[in-house]
């Protein structure tokens, strides 16, 4: 017996022993009046059906049920939302609406902004946090810098964990899924006098991995997780409120660099097949297969990644008559260790070098927020504020690259430590115009100053350069920036149950610097900013006392000076580095609906049709070779992803009932690199999960579940390998499993 069944049968016990004291379960009848969302997507809590912006919603028990535990898994119930995997942190990020940014150089902030409890997360990396203690994640479509910051230019993800409960409460979360993966979670909340709450949450989690290292013996592409979240509420007056939070996450995982899925290469626009021979034998010697399903590697050692992520913020509130001022000081470190086996082999060969690679990053940012919200109602109501950022990055990486020549194996080293420093400043506002009860005129702006500064040293035994190893560099510089971002809107209800709205924005994402390990002279000019302008319609409304609710919108966004990858080859190896890529737009269609037809049953579907496009690709004048990709789509954005579930509760006594839940995705082919090649295009595919859930009212809960039902394989992630052929990335789901979760109460 494993110790996670150890800890579910445990749990099953405690279900069965919960104190007489628990809350208890709201009515029926309570319940169907509590079909309102309300959501802060405006610095505000403001009814979702009232929000002129495209909001996409999952409370923290959603997820949970159906054993969503990253913003990686929720982007596969969220249409329009992608994720990118990698070998890293440093690797992974978000998209919206077709627009991302992906780097790993420290010199650049992410296009969507991740938010936790009103503190922006400044590196991608950070934003991959295992969502603990979560009431729910709502992500904004489209560009939100005037309120959520420039680096929010194709959206946000705003995480808002949980408040202490009024009573004195606990939870112990426990599941176990098929393939030996585990997870814990612990959570206590509560008052500690008549004007101080409490809530804490820990979490422990484990995965084997479903990849094999055949070289090591070993499972791989798992993880090992633990973490802690605290939170303290006092309202030492009636108009005032201070928060102190604090969290620690620590985060291990095995994910190697890609497993083969071809030994051929298809070159775009030509389509011209390249097959190595020689890389066919090399994996036959270690035992692979390369294919479009393939789970096995060889490598020399198991690569490996430690994330510590952790912070604190203050947040206090006053309330002098019916304003609102707000003071978010936070401060945030990540600190990160990756050691990937570079070439993703074992076995040396003539034209295929061996290495590995240690990188170290240590990352610091410290904000400050300060904003005033005006009563709602009155005939002008506004937010407005200032922010001050400091973020500070320091990375070390060092490479070690051994080749054949002849006879004799020759090891090349160089080693980078480089890193950036920045400070964001900003004024915003917005503010609502109500000309009458019915009409609402909108009008926003921020306020941005940037300074952004890099230094670069690299030193290599290797004058020349080899495979993966540029020769020795160094440089510094430094850029500044004063911009804006702005919105305007009107809002018109129609009914009292239905609103229309339109808004036309100005999305601002600052200047960067293009610094990584192999960074080179003709990187050392700052990217220009990436700017948008953006026009959304929608309309959103409800039927049947907010039983049926539904929002659809259509959108149109145009980016200039777009910050992307571009992929170059050095001495037989990729190189990818950040340059302004040019011209490119997203425009689309979204609807989301949600229907309770009776209190047992709630059903909800979404879907997005996504046309995002290079416009103008401009060809970097150092690349040693490019085509046009006009035309064609971007990275990750699919044409059409749809989703939808439903769920339904039977009562079989006053205590006890059951529950069945179901729900489907599906996503059309995708291409996962800007450079158009058509074997990193992963085909359209479907997923089906459902599960079955023991529910004792407000007290316990067992639920067993079954993920991808239809065993539908796919790639989460196509790239090209080190020297030849191609990889793709292994999901969790890419084969069927069950699993069952216990949830307790007292």
């Amino acid at each position: 017996m494993t110790i996670w069944a150890k800890l579910l049968g445990t749990t099953l016990l405690a279900s069965a022993a919960v104190p007489a004291w628990a809350q208890e379960a709201p009515a029926a009848e309570e319940q169907a009046d509590s079909n309102e969302i309300v959501v802060t997507a405006r610095f505000r809590n403001e009814s979702l059906q009232d929000v002129p912006i495209a909001v996409s919603v999952v409370s923290g028990d959603i997820a949970a049920s159906r054993n969503l535990n990253t913003i990686q898994d929720l982007a596969t119930i969220i249409p329009t939302v992608d994720f990118r995997n990698g070998q890293s942190n440093k690797d992974r990020t978000v998209f919206v609406r077709g627009i991302g940014t992906i780097t790993t150089s420290p010199g650049v902030e992410s296009s969507v902004s991740t938010v936790v409890d009103g503190v922006v997360l400044v590196r991608p990396g950070q934003a991959t946090l295992d969502l603990l203690d979560l009431e729910r994640l709502e992500v904004l479509r489209g560009p939100q810098g005037t309120l959520f910051g420039k680096n929010a230019s194709a959206g946000v993800i705003n995480l808002v964990t949980k408040r202490p409960s009024d009573v004195q409460t606990g939870t112990i979360e426990a599941g176990y899924y098929e393939g030996n993966e585990g997870r814990l979670k612990l959570g206590l909340s509560g008052p500690l006098s008549d004007k101080i709450g409490y809530s804490l949450s820990g979490l422990y989690a484990n995965y084997r991995g479903n990849v094999r290292n055949l070289g090591t013996d070993n499972w791989v592409n798992g993880y090992e997780r633990y973490g802690v979240r605290g939170k303290i509420v006092a309202d030492p007056t009636e108009n005032v409120t201070i928060t102190l939070a604090g969290d620690y996450l620590y985060n291990r995982d095995d994910t190697p660099q890609g497993v083969y899925a071809s030994i051929n290469r298809i070159a775009y626009p030509t389509n011209i097949v390249s097959t190595s021979p020689a890389l066919a034998s090399l994996l036959a010697q270690e035992g692979i297969v390369a294919s479009a399903n393939n789970k096995t590697v060889n490598t020399t050692f198991d690569s490996e990644v430690r994330d510590k992520n952790y912070g604190g913020s203050l947040t206090l509130e006053w309330r002098p008559g019916d304003y609102t001022l707000t003071s978010i000081t936070a401060y945030r470190e990540w600190k990160n260790h990756q050691r990937p086996d570079w070439d993703g082999r074992d076995t040396l060969a003539a034209g295929f070098p061996s290495g590995f690679d240690d990188g170290l990053v240590d990352f610091f940012q410290f904000s400050q927020e300060l904003r005033l919200a005006s009563p709602q109602g009155k005939l002008i109501d506004y937010v407005i504020g200032a922010y001050f950022l400091e973020a500070n990055t320091d990375e070390r990486y060092e490479r070690t690259v051994t080749q054949l020549t002849g006879a004799t194996q020759v090891t090349n080293n160089g080693v980078a430590n480089y890193g950036i420093r920045a400070e964001n400043y900003a004024l915003f506002g917005e503010a609502n115009l109500h000309a009458t009860d019915a009409l609402t005129f909108i009008a926003g702006g921020r306020l941005i100053y940037d300074k952004l500064r890099y230094f670069h040293r690299r030193v290599s035994d290797t004058a020349t350069g080899v495979a993966g190893i540029r020769p020795s560099y160094q440089s510094n510089g430094s850029t500044d920036r004063l911009d804006y971002s702005a919105r305007l809107g009107v809002q018109y209800e129609i009914v009292p149950q239905a609103t229309a709205y339109f808004t036309f924005s100005r999305g601002y994402k600052g200047p960067a610097y293009n610094v990584y390990f192999n960074m080179q002279a003709f990187d050392t000019p700052p990217l220009d900013p990436e700017t948008s302008t953006s026009y959304e319609v929608g309309l959103k409304g409800s039927a049947f006392d907010g039983r049926l609710t539904g929002a659809i919108a259509a959108y149109s966004t145009d980016y200039s000076g777009f910050q992307a990858n571009f992929q170059d080859i050095f001495l037989g190896a990729p190189v990818t580095r950040l340059i302004n890529a040019g011209e490119v737009s997203t425009k689309g269609i979204e609807a989301d609906f949600s229907a309770r037809p009776i209190d047992a049953l709630t059903l909800n579907f979404a879907v997005a049709h996504t046309d995002a496009k290079v416009d103008r690709f401009n060809c970097p004048a150092s690349a040693t070779s490019c085509v046009s990709i006009d035309g064609q789509p971007l990275p990750f954005a699919p044409d059409w992803k749809l989703s939808g579930g439903a769920a339904l509760r039977l009562p079989l006594s006053d205590a006890l009932s059951v529950e069945l839940q179901s729900d489907a995705s599906y996503k059309s082919a995708t291409q996962y690199s800007l450079t158009q090649t058509p074997d990193t295009v992963e085909p359209g595919y479907g997923l089906w999960n459902a599960s079955v859930a023991l529910i004792g009212g407000d007290r316990w809960e067992v639920r067993a579940l079954v993920k991808n039902i239809l065993d539908r394989h796919y790639s989460n992630f196509r790239g090209y390998g080190t020297t030849a052929g191609a990889v793709r990335y292994v999901p969790r789901d890419n084969d069927r499993y069950v699993g069952i979760n216990a949830r307790t109460r007292f």
